[in-house]
């Protein structure tokens, strides 16, 4: 079974905050799960506010559980607001269907997830979107 590794990991974090910097993004936390949605890695810039792990991994936890990336879950919401609210119910209230939660794959087999926080949705998700590619994996926004 193909699983997410700590180097490959490693790499998205920092190149996610590579691309944040480049982008001129406020302060970003960023991090990836493993495809049971278990932590794996996690990073919280200097002057990123305290709570920005729970928001990261509710982005990439509903990623993860439910097969598709924010942008999708968001896409869901608007349509479907019942089934989001009980999928939300299910999980205990930890996802956050926005885009910055990002499945990642490699091949055509979810290995994970990552949560990226801190500017606008689609800022995080284009930042993430950097750090899974540079990593040789596919982002699923």
């Amino acid at each position: 079974m193909t699983e997410i590794t700590h180097q490959q990991a490693e790499i998205i974090l920092r190149e996610t905050l590579a691309k944040g910097r480049e982008m001129g993004l406020k302060p970003l936390s960023v991090v990836v799960l493993d495809a049971g949605g278990h932590p794996k890695a996690f990073l919280r810039e200097d002057g990123a506010s305290p709570g920005r792990f729970e928001i990261a991994r509710g982005k990439a936890y509903g990623a993860v559980m439910l097969g598709m990336g924010g942008r999708a879950q968001m896409a869901r919401a608007e349509a479907q607001a019942y089934f989001m609210a009980a999928v939300n119910g299910a999980y205990g209230g930890k996802v956050i269907p926005v885009p910055g939660g990002l499945l990642v794959k490699d091949g055509d087999t979810v290995i994970g997830a990552v949560g990226v926080t801190g500017d606008t949705s689609d800022n995080d998700a284009e930042a993430g979107i950097a750090g899974i590619e540079a990593a040789g994996l596919t982002p699923e926004p």
